[in-house]
Protein backbone atom coordinates (compact mmCIF):
# COMPACT_ATOMS: atom_id res chain seq x y z
CA UNK A 1 0.00 0.00 0.00
CA UNK A 2 2.96 2.40 1.09
CA UNK A 3 4.02 1.69 -3.08
CA UNK A 4 1.00 3.25 -4.26
CA UNK A 5 0.95 6.26 -1.81
CA UNK A 6 4.72 7.01 -3.41
CA UNK A 7 3.63 6.22 -6.61
CA UNK A 8 0.95 8.78 -6.58
CA UNK A 9 3.09 11.24 -4.33
CA UNK A 10 5.66 11.05 -7.59
CA UNK A 11 2.77 11.67 -10.04
CA UNK A 12 1.40 14.55 -8.28
CA UNK A 13 5.00 16.17 -7.78
CA UNK A 14 5.70 15.91 -11.91
CA UNK A 15 2.98 17.53 -12.14
CA UNK A 16 3.11 20.15 -9.83
CA UNK A 17 7.14 20.80 -11.41
CA UNK A 18 5.21 21.15 -15.01
CA UNK A 19 2.54 23.68 -13.57
CA UNK A 20 5.20 25.77 -11.97
CA UNK A 21 6.94 25.49 -15.08
CA UNK A 22 4.08 26.44 -17.54
CA UNK A 23 2.70 29.16 -15.20
CA UNK A 24 6.70 31.08 -15.11
CA UNK A 25 6.41 30.81 -18.93
CA UNK A 26 3.34 32.52 -18.85
CA UNK A 27 3.88 35.37 -16.80
CA UNK A 28 4.72 38.13 -19.31
CA UNK A 29 1.38 37.69 -20.65
CA UNK A 30 -1.25 39.75 -19.06
CA UNK A 31 -5.48 39.93 -19.04
CA UNK A 32 -6.96 42.94 -18.66
CA UNK A 33 -10.08 42.06 -16.47
CA UNK A 34 -10.97 45.73 -16.14
CA UNK A 35 -12.11 46.59 -12.49
CA UNK A 36 -10.95 42.85 -11.74
CA UNK A 37 -7.61 44.05 -12.23
CA UNK A 38 -4.63 43.08 -14.91
CA UNK A 39 -4.39 38.79 -14.48
CA UNK A 40 -0.63 37.24 -15.73
CA UNK A 41 -1.92 34.00 -17.77
CA UNK A 42 0.24 32.16 -15.33
CA UNK A 43 -1.91 32.77 -12.74
CA UNK A 44 -4.34 30.76 -14.20
CA UNK A 45 -2.41 27.85 -14.05
CA UNK A 46 -0.38 28.21 -10.98
CA UNK A 47 -3.68 28.12 -9.02
CA UNK A 48 -3.57 24.32 -9.48
CA UNK A 49 -0.10 24.17 -8.31
CA UNK A 50 -1.44 24.92 -4.54
CA UNK A 51 -4.08 22.10 -5.17
CA UNK A 52 -1.48 20.01 -6.21
CA UNK A 53 1.16 20.68 -3.66
CA UNK A 54 -1.99 20.30 -0.53
CA UNK A 55 -2.78 16.68 -2.31
CA UNK A 56 0.90 15.84 -2.25
CA UNK A 57 1.13 16.98 1.53
CA UNK A 58 -2.25 14.47 1.64
CA UNK A 59 -0.44 11.52 0.30
CA UNK A 60 2.78 11.93 1.80
CA UNK A 61 1.18 11.45 5.17
CA UNK A 62 -0.66 8.53 3.96
CA UNK A 63 2.73 7.11 3.18
CA UNK A 64 4.20 8.08 6.55
CA UNK A 65 6.56 10.41 4.75
CA UNK A 66 6.01 13.00 6.29
CA UNK A 67 7.03 16.70 4.90
CA UNK A 68 9.85 15.78 3.62
CA UNK A 69 9.05 15.16 0.19
CA UNK A 70 7.26 18.05 -0.18
CA UNK A 71 9.99 20.32 0.34
CA UNK A 72 12.03 18.14 -1.94
CA UNK A 73 9.18 18.52 -4.28
CA UNK A 74 8.80 22.20 -3.62
CA UNK A 75 12.93 22.64 -4.12
CA UNK A 76 12.92 20.83 -7.41
CA UNK A 77 9.92 22.57 -9.07
CA UNK A 78 11.66 25.88 -8.05
CA UNK A 79 15.29 24.66 -9.78
CA UNK A 80 13.60 23.17 -12.70
CA UNK A 81 11.41 26.65 -12.90
CA UNK A 82 15.08 28.32 -13.08
CA UNK A 83 16.14 26.18 -15.50
CA UNK A 84 13.86 26.45 -17.90
CA UNK A 85 13.01 30.16 -17.71
CA UNK A 86 16.82 30.79 -17.77
CA UNK A 87 16.86 28.54 -21.12
CA UNK A 88 14.29 30.33 -22.95
CA UNK A 89 15.64 33.96 -21.70
CA UNK A 90 13.28 34.89 -19.35
CA UNK A 91 14.16 37.83 -17.39
CA UNK A 92 15.95 38.20 -14.44
CA UNK A 93 13.73 39.80 -12.26
CA UNK A 94 11.28 36.67 -12.83
CA UNK A 95 13.35 34.27 -12.11
CA UNK A 96 14.41 35.62 -9.00
CA UNK A 97 10.71 36.87 -7.92
CA UNK A 98 9.55 33.04 -8.69
CA UNK A 99 12.10 31.39 -7.13
CA UNK A 100 12.30 33.46 -3.88
CA UNK A 101 8.11 33.07 -4.09
CA UNK A 102 7.71 29.57 -4.39
CA UNK A 103 10.50 28.97 -1.53
CA UNK A 104 8.81 31.40 0.87
CA UNK A 105 5.03 30.94 0.11
CA UNK A 106 5.12 27.35 0.14
CA UNK A 107 7.61 26.31 2.57
CA UNK A 108 5.22 28.18 5.08
CA UNK A 109 1.91 27.07 3.53
CA UNK A 110 4.15 23.42 4.15
CA UNK A 111 4.63 24.05 7.85
CA UNK A 112 0.79 25.62 8.42
CA UNK A 113 -0.74 22.60 6.32
CA UNK A 114 1.26 19.96 8.73
CA UNK A 115 0.46 21.80 11.86
CA UNK A 116 -3.46 21.28 10.95
CA UNK A 117 -3.14 17.63 10.57
CA UNK A 118 -6.08 17.19 12.76
CA UNK A 119 -8.21 19.05 10.62
CA UNK A 120 -10.25 18.10 7.74
CA UNK A 121 -7.82 18.35 4.38
CA UNK A 122 -10.57 20.99 3.24
CA UNK A 123 -9.90 23.00 6.49
CA UNK A 124 -6.18 22.38 6.16
CA UNK A 125 -5.92 23.12 1.97
CA UNK A 126 -8.34 26.47 2.64
CA UNK A 127 -6.17 27.49 5.88
CA UNK A 128 -2.94 26.98 4.66
CA UNK A 129 -3.67 28.54 1.41
CA UNK A 130 -5.29 31.76 3.16
CA UNK A 131 -1.38 32.83 4.18
CA UNK A 132 0.26 31.09 1.21
CA UNK A 133 -1.46 32.67 -1.93
CA UNK A 134 -1.43 36.59 -0.45
CA UNK A 135 2.44 35.73 0.24
CA UNK A 136 3.48 34.19 -2.92
CA UNK A 137 1.44 37.19 -5.08
CA UNK A 138 2.95 40.05 -3.04
CA UNK A 139 6.02 38.37 -3.01
CA UNK A 140 6.13 37.53 -6.44
CA UNK A 141 4.45 40.96 -8.20
CA UNK A 142 7.00 43.43 -5.81
CA UNK A 143 10.10 41.64 -6.59
CA UNK A 144 9.56 40.70 -10.29
CA UNK A 145 7.80 44.52 -11.19
CA UNK A 146 9.13 47.14 -8.65
CA UNK A 147 10.65 50.09 -10.27
CA UNK A 148 10.32 48.55 -13.45
CA UNK A 149 8.96 51.46 -16.07
CA UNK A 150 5.25 51.25 -16.29
CA UNK A 151 4.79 49.33 -13.69
CA UNK A 152 3.74 51.80 -10.36
CA UNK A 153 2.06 51.21 -7.23
CA UNK A 154 -1.48 51.03 -8.91
CA UNK A 155 -0.83 48.45 -11.75
CA UNK A 156 1.25 46.08 -9.10
CA UNK A 157 -1.85 46.27 -6.84
CA UNK A 158 -4.40 45.97 -9.79
CA UNK A 159 -1.59 42.56 -10.67
CA UNK A 160 -2.28 41.08 -6.75
CA UNK A 161 -5.78 41.81 -6.52
CA UNK A 162 -6.63 39.76 -9.95
CA UNK A 163 -3.97 37.32 -8.90
CA UNK A 164 -5.33 36.66 -5.33
CA UNK A 165 -9.03 36.36 -6.81
CA UNK A 166 -8.35 33.64 -9.32
CA UNK A 167 -5.78 31.68 -7.18
CA UNK A 168 -7.71 31.15 -4.71
CA UNK A 169 -10.66 31.06 -7.00
CA UNK A 170 -8.96 27.75 -8.91
CA UNK A 171 -7.49 26.29 -5.88
CA UNK A 172 -11.21 26.41 -4.31
CA UNK A 173 -12.92 25.03 -7.00
CA UNK A 174 -10.13 21.90 -7.52
CA UNK A 175 -10.10 21.55 -3.36
CA UNK A 176 -13.60 21.33 -3.47
CA UNK A 177 -13.80 18.85 -6.62
CA UNK A 178 -11.44 16.72 -5.13
CA UNK A 179 -13.43 16.45 -1.90
CA UNK A 180 -16.30 15.46 -3.64
CA UNK A 181 -14.50 12.97 -5.90
CA UNK A 182 -13.08 11.57 -2.32
CA UNK A 183 -16.71 11.40 -0.75
CA UNK A 184 -18.30 10.24 -3.98
CA UNK A 185 -15.19 6.85 -4.19
CA UNK A 186 -15.61 6.42 0.26
CA UNK A 187 -19.40 6.34 -0.56
CA UNK A 188 -19.88 3.63 -3.51
CA UNK A 189 -16.82 1.84 -1.81
CA UNK A 190 -19.47 1.45 1.33
CA UNK A 191 -22.49 0.48 -1.41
Amino acid sequence: MKGHYIFWLSMTAALYTVAVAVSNLLIPIFINLGPLGMLSAGTLTFGLTFTLRDIAHQTSARAGLGRTPIFLMIAVAAVVNVIVAAMIGTPSRFLIASFGAILLSEGVDTEIYHRLRQRTWLMRVFSSNAVSVPLDSITFTVVAFAGEPGYDAALMLQIIEADLLFKFGIGALIALGKSWWDRTLKREATE
